[in-house]
């Protein structure tokens, strides 16, 4: 659909929300995006107590609900986080309806850039510190529940790895995937003191960040749950996290990674801190081929669903997301990749 066709159906709907009806009278602006799961729409000329306001409109559930459900489970992320200070202020939803198959989210527009790294890397740290304080409630429902960070973020990792013989992969690259696999399936096995869980952001790679008024604002809470933080730190820093948005793509000497750890752990109770450091060395191996299979999985959706579909994304987004993808499933890269992970030190993350 043309952003033209979309805008007059967001009118619409807007106009049947009582709470939202003034954005139906001012201009709204399609604003360039680099994820795959939303389209953006800047609200002009009006602000809710101040706040200048963006729509954001899903076209994928990533977690594969319906859309109400995951219309209601990104507002319930966006409440919750808000109290952190660390996340956009939340105005809103519009329902699913014809032409909004999921319907929509009214947020707080955040001006300011994406995070310049290694730079801004102590100011993520300490926006993730402050969602992962936030006060953890009884009735945790809708956000779904990691308990046990490593058996759940096997499950995803199963079921992206599930793509790979369509996938087209280089001979060594699925092998190494296979390894990789039993290296998750061995850390599954190993014994350690749970933490406290904590709200997480799940989807914290750097270019879900905007910088704006000395604070990393995180701006994406669609895979937001209840967790282990060291999800969060884990794809702060990985290469396939800094390296894939394009407008603040950098690659991580391996003292930014030390660096930013430290600056978390300053940040945060010492007994979480303690608590976390024996989950950090495995959950970046996780969380690194949670990454990875999820690229794998990309390279058969794009292909063949609608809502993953590449001739939704603005071309040279798309072109983009083809090229990084590439590299992050190249043999080679997997190597690199590996190797760094098994060099890390647990004194790297003291």
């Amino acid at each position: 659909m043309s952003d033209p066709a979309l805008i007059e159906i967001l009118r619409r709907a807007l106009a049947g929300v009582p709470r939202l009806a003034g954005l139906a009278e001012v201009p709204l602006a399609s604003l360039p995006g680099r994820g795959v799961a939303h389209d953006h729409f800047a609200a002009e000329g009006i602000t809710f107590d101040g706040v200048p306001v963006v729509l954001r409109v899903p076209r994928v559930s990533q977690w594969g609900m319906a859309p109400e459900a995951q219309l209601a489970y990104e507002a319930a992320a966006f409440r919750r986080a808000e109290p952190s200070g660390a996340t956009p202020r939340f105005f809103g939803t519009v329902p699913a309806q014809p032409g909004l198959a999921m319907g929509a989210l009214a947020v707080e527009r955040i001006a300011g850039p994406k995070p310049l790294l290694p730079r801004d890397l102590p100011l993520i740290a300490q926006s993730l510190a402050c969602i992962h304080a936030l006060p953890v409630p009884a009735e945790r429902a809708p956000l779904l529940v990691h308990a046990d960070p490593i058996a759940e973020t096997l499950k995803a990792i199963r079921e992206q790895a599930a793509f790979a013989r369509e996938a087209g992969l280089a001979p060594r690259a699925a092998a190494a995937i296979n390894a990789e696999l039993a290296i998750a399936e061995s850390l599954a096995l190993t014994a350690r003191p749970a933490p406290a869980l904590t709200l997480t952001g799940s989807d914290t790679h750097p270019g879900n960040f905007l910088v704006s008024a000395g604070r990393a604002v995180f701006v994406d809470l669609e895979k937001a749950l209840y967790g282990n933080p060291a999800v969060d730190l884990a794809h702060a820093t990985l290469y396939t996290s800094t390296m894939w948005d394009p407008d603040c793509a950098a690659r991580l000497a391996p003292a930014d990674v030390a660096d930013f750890y430290a600056a978390y752990f300053a940040a945060v109770p010492a007994a979480l801190a303690a608590a976390l450091k024996p989950w950090v060395r495995p959950l970046r191996r996780l969380v690194w081929l949670r990454t990875l299979t999820w690229c794998v999985r990309w390279r058969v959706l794009s292909k063949r669903d609608d809502g993953w579909s590449k001739a939704r994304l603005a071309p040279d987004h798309a072109a983009h997301i083809e090229r990084t993808v590439e590299d992050y499933v190249d043999p080679d890269r997997i190597a690199a990749i590996r190797e760094g992970l098994d060099t890390e030190a647990d004194e790297f993350f003291a």
